[in-house]
């Protein structure tokens, strides 16, 4: 495909190769916050595995955000025919975002039933899926909108557009998540989990795999 004039472009699969790659190893890394409970004297297993319920909903709700991200990314990269510096610049832009989220999903599920510290937590929670969202919704915009001399033709102006619109609900929505956390955590993890499961869902005509966090089927 040949770029646009003055734009050089690249093929498209060690960019995929690499997105791949990074979003596996993040997406692999939520497990290492399900520790196996050490013997305690006086408390049976049963006790000390119910103990780790925040860690167990937080690594589900990350996993499943991951997951609906890489379906998305996945949709967005497949549509270029190439790919040039700034989409890659933006990509890793991305991959900076999700490699963080395990931190995250960590740390929310560390103080999640703690009186100091569930507040920030969430907002910090929240926030790393705000700014994730962010990221992608541009790289959306950036392969749709400012990039169509690498895309195919049928994808008309309005088509590109609508896929567009659905990714925009994420920040927003994120946004009050992080906000709620300062209220109480859990008002924070209730969004998350309704917004998972409201991009995991088919939406309809519309095609799931294609709008952008947590985050977006196309959302993302």
């Amino acid at each position: 495909m040949t770029a646009a004039p003055g734009r050089e472009s690249f093929g498209i699969g060690r960019t995929e190769a690499l997105s791949d790659g990074v979003i596996a190893v993040a997406i692999t890394l939520l497990v290492l916050d399900l520790r196996v409970p050490a013997p305690e004297a006086g408390i049976g297993l049963a006790t000390r595995l119910g103990q780790l319920w925040p860690n167990y909903l937080a690594y589900v709700i990350s996993f499943l955000a991951i997951g609906i991200l890489w379906i998305n990314h996945h949709a967005a990269l497949r549509r270029l025919r190439a790919v040039d510096h700034a989409v890659i610049v933006v990509n890793l832009l991305l991959l900076l975002c999700i490699v963080a989220l395990p931190f995250t999903t960590s740390l929310f599920a560390t103080y999640l039933d703690q009186p100091a510290g569930g507040h920030l937590a969430a907002v910090v929670y929240a926030g790393s899926f705000l700014v994730t969202s962010l990221v992608f919704l541009a790289l959306q915009w950036l392969i749709l909108m400012r990039r169509a001399h690498l895309l195919p033709a049928e994808l008309t102006p309005a088509r590109r557009r609508a896929l567009l619109r659905r990714g925009l609900l994420a920040p927003p929505v994120y946004l009050v998540a992080a906000l709620l956390g300062l209220v109480t955590p859990y008002l924070t993890l209730a969004v998350c989990i309704t917004l998972g499961l409201f991009y995991f869902i088919p939406a309809g005509r519309s095609i799931r795999t294609e709008a952008g966090g947590p985050a977006n089927p196309e959302r993302p």
